[in-house]
């Protein structure tokens, strides 16, 4: 559920639920067709420091403690109905203020400077052939690259009927679209205003580097203070509804595959709620800390999501779909999606690409960049190679090739079990689930 703009040739200008924060959407500059580079202090606390003139480390800090202590208290309940609030805050707080913006005295009409050069370039571009490759590629990364996601899963599996979790799903992809309109209006807005009459002054937003923080410069500068101020409120719902399902996700992975499958296997109820609870309070702090490094925060987006789209999106896609997938495939296309990654360089992290795809050149800012779809040719890469491996590690076993011994993730057909049997089987995974399932919904109980 998230919407956004593609930031230079290789960066992102996230925008959760149509603002500045979460997943990626092809943008360039305030406009499509050329890069706008993303600002380095986005989200609520960049925006609080810049709206209310707090510090940015106070603004930081506050932000993440009450996003850790509610997520602490409440657990899954917290989480799911302070998103139907923070739902409710985007929207009308978003809308409310575009009217605002689109009437401001020191900008003109948009259409007017969509394809003409006003106070700065136009805001709609072009896509130029030779960079056909890297367009589908970002759409199919934005597009695939969040399924994988646990936290979209943490809400879905959560619902109470099949029926109700598809209709979420395809509801929601259509509120996001909804959703995203006020940022195409806003970053539209601050390329269409002579900043020059404003209080802001020259240069530009653009020419600052403060393109990651347009949404609030917009707010501050173009609209009346307690516009400003209700644009906040859009803000901090998009990054809390955010914070506390990355919080909460973390906690169950950690604790559920990790804790209770690996380290303690007979962890009680109790036990597992307070590991929970740590979880919570560790993720939270180690994000906290993350925010005041050198390099944007959103370059850990960045790499999440394509991790995601190139090794992860495959493993999901084979275990839903083909029957034939099993744990040898899994391995060999793990691997063969991220050593392809890796040696495809990235140029946010400084990892310089050791395969260069057709097309591969430098960029306008001198960076060795990939024009080629190459991440989703590595996608293509490791989904054929889980068949291809399932496949053959299925025969090898199956067929007595080698012997039964060798079989480490037991994939090898054997016996049916008799009905009593499977059901039994299917009732201890029930209970396992529901005790599971009982200590994310509370984590209150001492």
């Amino acid at each position: 559920m998230s919407c956004g703009w593609h930031a230079h040739s290789s960066a992102w200008c996230y925008l959760k639920r149509g603002l500045n924060i979460e997943q990626p959407v092809d943008c360039e500059r305030l406009r499509l067709g050329r890069p706008w580079q993303c600002g380095r202090r986005d989200g609520e606390g960049g925006t609080m420091s810049v709206i209310l003139d707090l510090s940015y480390v106070y603004s930081i800090i506050i932000s993440s403690v009450v996003a850790i202590i509610y997520t602490l208290l409440g657990g899954l309940y917290s989480v799911a109905y302070t998103d139907v609030i923070q739902l409710i805050l985007i929207f009308v707080s978003l809308w409310v203020c575009v009217p605002f913006l689109l009437t401001n005295p020191h900008s003109v009409d948009i259409s007017l400077t969509a394809y003409n050069e006003t106070f700065q370039a136009p805001w709609v571009g072009t896509v130029e052939l030779d960079e056909a490759g890297k367009w589908f590629d970002d759409f199919m990364l934005l597009a695939l690259g969040g399924l994988a996601y646990q936290a979209f899963y943490q809400r879905i599996l959560s619902a109470s009927s099949y029926t109700q979790a598809q209709v979420t799903c395809f509801a929601s992809s259509a509120f996001c679209l909804v959703l995203g309109i006020p940022s195409v209006l806003i970053g539209a807005v601050a390329a269409s205003t002579d900043w020059n009459a404003t209080s802001y002054g020259l240069p530009t937003p653009y020419e600052r580097d403060q393109a990651g923080s347009i949404l609030p410069i917009a707010l501050q500068f173009l609209t009346p203070p307690y516009i400003s101020v209700i644009g906040i409120g859009a803000v901090a719902a998009a990054v809390m509804s955010s914070m506390d399902s990355a919080l909460l996700s973390s906690a169950s992975l950690f604790s559920s595959n990790i804790y209770k499958n690996i380290i303690r296997k007979q962890a009680s109820d109790r036990e597992m709620q307070w590991v929970i609870r740590i979880s919570v309070v560790v993720v939270g702090l180690a994000g906290t800390a993350l925010t005041f490094l050198d390099s944007s925060v959103l370059v850990f987006w960045l790499v999440g999501v394509d991790m995601s789209y190139t090794i992860m999106f495959p493993q999901l896609v084979c275990i839903l779909f083909f029957k034939v997938s099993n744990g040898y495939g899994a391995s060999v296309g793990y691997l063969m999606g991220i050593i392809m990654r890796v040696l495809s360089g990235e140029p946010l992290i400084g990892l310089p690409p050791a395969i260069h795809f057709p097309g591969c050149r430098m960029d306008a800012e001198g960076k060795l960049t990939q024009y080629f779809p190459f991440r989703t040719a590595i996608m293509v890469i490791s989904l054929a190679s889980i068949l291809i491996i399932s496949w053959l590690a299925s025969v090898i076993f199956n067929k007595g090739l080698l012997p039964e011994s060798w079989d480490v993730f037991k994939i090898k057909r054997k016996q049916k079990p008799t009905p009593g049997a499977a059901d039994h089987k299917r009732t201890i995974s029930e209970q396992e689930e529901s005790s599971v399932a009982k200590q994310l919904l509370d984590t209150t109980t001492l």
